[in-house]
């Protein structure tokens, strides 16, 4: 019914909230806000109800205003072949809850059931973004126009005839290649004349002639002004990513969607996809904490899920998640991580998801693969780094076979998750409630008005 229906839903049914949510997210509001007082409310929806701006603009509100959940399935298989999708379902009341009352996630009696629908820590709140991360985690190019990719032996070709377009052209690395290459790196390349006006572009004849002939037609459809402008450059150019790692030889990248959750130190001077995040940093303590259990507990927890993949958003997941001051071991935790990762995958030809796919199988025992036994035990050994470095060595981790959100890893026990989930969220929230001096200093600043010279007369 087009975009009409779409901001009626916004202003209506949810008063203005405005995200990219679901719409069973405005059924649940309209039920909640039609149900009488002592009424109970059942609603089968789209398991992104309890995840990222979905779950903010629909249970997080209704829950924030009296609402009670009493049993969820947080994710579960449409039970009909007829459609492969994952469902979630809640059961709640505005009404008051008996002490005395079973509350069920998941088919578990539980004390309390969260708006992720699932069991509920000791901790409330939502995750604030923190300064402190700011500047660090970046998407990729947008490039929009296959026209822009070519083949590797056409990118060696176009520079063995003329030097001056390695200038233009840049290998193009993303998710499905850092992901399933044994080396991770770019199986194409791409033409990428950044800012360079279009006179410029013009200068490197094949190059150019190659995006003239076809992006220019897809572009010249294009709804977006600037796109169609300028269509000899990417729909999207990253300046802020590519100004911050700037002086760096490498960075750590992880792919937005996958199984693995984990980052891959590459090289620069290449192109990343917009479906990879990318963290400006080389340090092998970054890479210990963000291939930590703990980080990737987060990640599964507050992003979001795409069938059995989880969906890594860098604002919701890195830019909340209150990192612990770098120290030797997490260095060295990193960097051996790094160094035996890479050979494993190099030695045996597998890439990242085949080998963590090996690591996270139970039925792939200790004494049936050495380097998925070496493996496991590196990141047992980099998650208790992880863990000195915030002082929480204290925590029994027992890491074994554990399934959370239907995905079984090796990973550290549901005891030790829901405890570190605490843990992190207060953490958050210590942090952000320091930061406020500096967040409402930042936004003084935004809102400075312009002067106006005693005497001026308005324009109108």
């Amino acid at each position: 019914m087009g975009a009409n229906v779409r901001d009626w839903f916004v202003h209506q049914v949810a008063a203005g909230a405005r995200g990219n949510a679901d719409l069973v997210v405005y059924f649940l509001l309209r039920a909640n806000a039609l149900v009488r007082p002592a009424g109970t409310i059942g609603l089968i929806g789209t398991n992104t109800i309890a995840q990222g701006d979905s779950r903010e603009i629909g249970l997080d509100r209704i829950v924030a205003e009296g609402f009670t959940i009493t049993r969820s399935v947080q994710s579960a298989a449409w039970p009909s072949t007829s459609a492969n999708l994952e469902y979630a379902a809640v059961w709640g009341t505005r009404g008051p809850v008996a002490d005395a009352a079973d509350l069920v996630a998941d088919g578990a009696i539980v004390p309390r059931i969260s708006t992720l629908l699932e069991p509920a820590g000791q901790v409330d709140g939502a995750p604030a973004r923190l300064i402190e991360n700011e500047s660090i985690a970046f998407g990729g190019c947008y490039v929009l126009g296959m026209g822009f990719v070519l083949e590797s032996d056409e990118a060696h070709t176009w520079t063995a005839e003329d030097d001056r377009n390695r200038e233009v052209l840049s290998p193009y690395l993303n998710g499905e290649d850092l992901n399933s290459r044994h080396d991770s790196s770019a199986s194409r390349w791409v033409i990428d004349f950044n800012n360079r006006c279009e006179t410029c572009a013009a200068r490197y004849q094949r190059p150019f002639e190659r995006v003239h002939q076809l992006v220019k037609p897809e572009r010249m459809r294009n709804m977006r002004a600037v796109r169609r402008d300028r269509w000899w450059q990417f729909a999207e150019n990253a300046p802020g990513l590519r100004k911050a790692i700037v002086g760096l030889d490498e960075v750590l990248v992880i792919a937005l969607v996958s199984k693995s959750v984990m980052p891959v130190r590459v090289p620069t001077g290449q192109v990343f996809s917009h479906k990879l995040g990318v963290f400006a940093t080389d340090s092998f303590a970054d890479q210990a904490i963000l291939s930590s259990s703990l980080h990737q507990m987060w990640a599964i927890k507050y992003g979001s899920t795409m069938r059995a993949d989880v969906n890594y958003s860098p604002s919701d997941v890195f830019m909340t998640f209150p990192r612990p001051e770098p120290t030797d071991q997490l260095a060295e935790a990193g960097r051996v991580l790094d160094v035996e990762r890479r050979e494993v995958m190099l030695r045996r030809g597998l890439g990242l998801t085949k080998l963590y796919n090996l690591v996270n199988d139970p039925g792939v025992a200790d004494g049936d693969d050495a380097d998925v036994a070496r493996l496991r035990r590196i990141h047992v050994e980099l998650d208790e780094a992880v863990m000195a470095a915030y002082d929480w060595s204290e925590v029994p981790l027992e890491h074994g076979f554990h399934t959370y959100r239907q995905m079984t890893r090796w990973t550290v026990s549901p005891a030790a998750r829901v405890e570190i989930l605490d843990r992190l969220l207060a953490e958050n929230l210590r942090r952000a409630a320091a930061q406020l001096p500096k967040v409402a200093k930042k936004a003084a600043a935004r809102q400075r008005k312009p002067v106006v010279h005693e005497g001026q007369e308005s324009l109108l």
